[in-house]
């Protein structure tokens, strides 16, 4: 596969929960090998759902692909199973429920490591402890009891322990200090810079996202509105006011109603 070619296309994603609410409408974008691409948006504007298309995880929220396509290494997988999705090497980080809060820490590990990987646990564990090393002084104690960084820190381990092949994260950011959040941003450029791994990463802070991505989607009411080189993205005027928090925005709601938006929407509609 060429360096340039998309390993995951996403054309004209429509999403349907209970068969008559759209949440995605018409959604494209792509990944390429060895990129960060990051999906913004605030809450709401159907980013997660996204994710949860791509992996197969819509069924659990009675939701499914109702048009458009998905195509992972030149394979259609829309509305394939998790289990199915998983198989291609296609790794979901959630935005909740990431771990087994009654497990320790190495148990939480253990239970992650593939089948085929089961005989060398030790070298799996050792690793993850080499991204993680704060995971290594809290090995023995029960996930519940870890800070909000930690948990992230474990969801990452035990999605690196299934050698993804491409790897989605939901909302990395949530909830955690600015420091943490650096902290963990920069791991996921280590995991793409040092495995290769190509990341889909879905974030609401637009700041953190973009110091690390390469390549970002802006998305409002299930839709694409924006697309562009993160440098492009982070220069933008209305994407420092609406999304960086720099300059006015008192009279703007949203970023839909820029001029700049209704010049180019016809672009992604």
């Amino acid at each position: 596969m060429a360096a340039t070619e998309a390993m995951l296309t996403v054309e004209n994603l429509e999403v349907v929960y209970h068969g008559v609410s759209t949440a995605v409408q018409g959604v494209s974008l792509a990944v390429k090998e060895r990129q960060i691409v990051a999906l913004l948006g605030v809450n709401g504007a159907g980013k997660s759902t996204t994710l949860r298309a791509i992996s197969g995880f819509l069924g659990l929220d009675n939701a499914r692909v109702n048009a458009g396509s998905i195509t992972f290494l030149g394979e259609r997988i829309e509305n394939a199973l998790p289990h199915q999705t998983t198989r291609k090497g296609i790794v979901l980080v959630p935005e909740r429920d990431k771990i087994f809060e009654s497990l320790t820490v190495v148990e939480n590990l253990q239970v992650s490591v593939p089948a085929h990987l089961s005989k060398n646990v030790s070298g799996s564990l050792d690793f993850v402890f080499d991204y993680f090393p704060q995971l290594k002084n809290v090995r023995g104690r029960l996930a519940g009891y870890l800070s909000g960084g930690e948990r992230q820190m474990l969801a990452l381990s035990t999605a690196l322990l299934c050698k993804p092949r491409l790897l989605l994260v939901d909302e990395l950011s949530l909830g955690l200090a600015p420091i943490v959040v650096r902290e963990l941003m920069q791991l996921i450029r280590r995991i793409r810079d040092q495995e290769g791994v190509p990341i889909l990463l879905v974030e609401q802070n637009a700041v953190a996202a973009l110091q690390i991505a390469d390549y970002g989607y802006v998305m409002e009411n299930g839709r694409i509105v924006l697309a562009a080189d993160c440098e492009t993205l982070r220069n933008d005027q209305n994407i420092k006011e609406f999304y960086l928090g720099q300059g006015e925005r008192e009279s703007r709601k949203k970023y839909s109603e820029v001029k700049q938006y209704r010049r180019t929407r016809r672009w992604y509609g």
